[in-house]
């Protein structure tokens, strides 16, 4: 009898080289590797569109040796998250913040941001960057560091039910991790921060 789960997840890249995506559970947080080879016709179409940041509801069945594979899959939300690394010329948003959190000794610090006609666009939170071997920007992309409590704590204060685009950077001369969630994917904000950071769609 095979042993089948189902559950909504936070679909991530895998940062193994193998053919896979990587699954953060949404109640638990737990993290599942699943296939995406070897599906037939619609199942096929559903798992090649998926991308990181997409919240579906899945339906795993595990074969014998163990692995999980997809036997239904259903997109929620398309959300997208994008990993830029070894960003230059830190838009000044961030380093206020920045600076903030050091003027009061914290770790940590976030602020609402604003279009031109004061309409708030975005939430922008940055995380000092950890000593020693702790690598703050691989455990958001590895979802070991899971970015689930940011998004719910944006989405339960937002009234719409739009996609995001989320953009986790890493500077190249900053002391800090950045996580900058914009309300609306595919609006002017995230198609700003993507031109100017070089991080285009697929």
């Amino acid at each position: 009898m095979e042993l089948t789960t189902s559950g909504r997840f936070r679909v991530l890249d895998s940062p193994r080289e193998r053919p896979e995506l990587l699954l953060i559970d949404l109640d638990s947080f737990d993290p599942t590797y699943v296939e995406t080879q070897g599906y037939d016709d619609a199942l096929a179409d559903a798992v090649d569109r998926l991308r990181p940041g997409f919240v579906v509801e899945a339906t795993l069945t595990w074969t014998e040796d163990g692995t999980p594979r997809f036997a239904s899959l259903d997109v929620e939300r398309e959300t997208r998250l994008e990993f830029v690394d070894g960003v230059t010329g830190v838009f000044e948003a961030a380093r206020e913040t920045w600076q903030t959190a050091e003027a009061e000794n914290e770790g940590m610090n976030s602020r609402v941001t604003y279009d031109t006609d004061g309409a708030p666009n975005g939430v922008l939170y940055v995380f000092a960057k950890q000593a020693g071997a702790r690598d703050l920007f691989e455990e958001f992309r590895s979802g070991v560091r899971p970015i689930e409590p940011l998004l719910q704590r944006v989405n339960e204060n937002r009234d719409d039910d739009d996609p995001r685009e989320v953009f986790v950077m890493r500077p190249a001369d900053e002391p800090f991790v950045l996580v900058y969630i914009v309300f609306r994917a595919d609006g002017v904000l995230a198609n700003t921060v993507r031109d100017t950071y070089d991080c285009p769609r697929e």
